[in-house]
């Protein structure tokens, strides 16, 4: 069997060979595709290359004879129509370089050991012939907006403005307990070292981690808060917002159990109180837009119906 050439195009020139492969191959261990290179079973023009080269438009990629047939060879993933009506449904924007989602709760953005597919899965077979990848990622409990890429020049300008602190992202949030106007937080968050958890901690040693918490209405003894993020770290709204004494309600990692637990019962909602609620960032043209994105029945419930609950000291 022969080995077969794949050709870069514009929208792929200038990205490094490793990262190149890792987007085309996504199913194979990174370990495996640095290991062709340096066997030189991938090679750029007939040569040996290093992972760090830059592709240029028209290079020509040899990949081994045993990736010819990949894509046919991965499991095709199924999409209930249930579940793809329900996303069109929630598209707030697309053109050719990029679409906004408002993500529903409890949405994952990729597949994994417990969900058979995600977002990005849903986008790909809907969009089979584009090349989609997600620009940013929220937590599978956050609703809301999330852009997702429709080529990588897109892709690679959006990361760009990440690296920048252009991108602006506002959320909105129920609050156990409450505050008056504005609450400035600055904290070092960094990954929790407890096993199996998935969670962040406040910590010295920990990446500066930026919010900003607006009162927009009591609600009893809970506060519907707007929340601006200065940087992007991992859960930061949810541990910076407990370590204030202001836990987001439903929170399953950082909240009150016995709150929440109370909360479900009198509501019947279970789901996160948070909601990205607006992002802004440049286009290709190079203007600033705005999307916004309303929030759901279930967060209304809890808007609705919080000051009414009767809470057990």
């Amino acid at each position: 069997m022969n080995s077969k050439n794949l050709k870069i195009d514009n929208d792929n020139s200038e990205r490094r060979l490793d990262n190149y492969l890792f987007s085309t191959y996504k199913a194979l261990p990174k370990s495996k595709i640095y290991s062709m290179i340096r066997k030189g079973e991938v090679r750029v023009n007939s040569k040996r290359i290093k992972p760090s080269y830059k592709l240029k438009s028209e290079d020509e990629i040899r990949i081994p004879p045993y990736l010819i047939n990949y894509r046919e060879h991965l499991k095709q993933v199924k999409i209930p129509q249930k579940r793809i009506d329900i996303y069109k449904k929630s598209v707030l924007f697309e053109n050719h370089n990029y679409v906004v989602i408002n993500k529903e709760a409890e949405l994952p953005v990729h597949s994994g050991s417990k969900n058979s597919f995600g977002l990005i899965d849903i986008v790909r077979v809907i969009n089979p012939n584009l090349d989609i990848d997600l620009c940013h990622r929220i937590d599978k409990s956050t609703s809301g907006c999330i852009v997702l890429s429709k080529n990588k020049k897109f892709l690679i300008n959006f990361h760009m403005q990440l690296k920048n602190n252009s991108v602006k992202k506002t959320y909105k949030a129920i609050l156990a307990g409450s505050f008056e106007g504005k609450i400035n937080t600055k904290s070092n968050i960094k990954i929790s070292t407890q096993p199996d958890q998935h969670k962040v901690e406040i910590s010295s040693s920990g990446k500066k981690s930026i919010s900003e918490f607006l009162l927009i209405k009591k609600l009893g003894n809970f506060s519907y808060t707007e929340i601006k993020i200065l940087t992007g770290r991992k859960h930061q709204i949810r541990v910076q917002s407990a370590n204030l004494g202001l836990p987001v309600v439903n929170d399953k990692k950082y909240g009150d159990i016995y709150l929440n637990k109370s909360i479900r019962k009198q509501t019947g909602i279970s789901r996160l109180a948070l909601h990205s609620a607006s992002i802004s960032f440049l286009n290709r043209n190079g203007k600033i837009v705005i999307y916004e994105a309303p929030i759901n029945k279930d967060f209304e419930i809890l808007l609705n119906n919080l000051h009414k609950l009767t809470i057990q000291s």
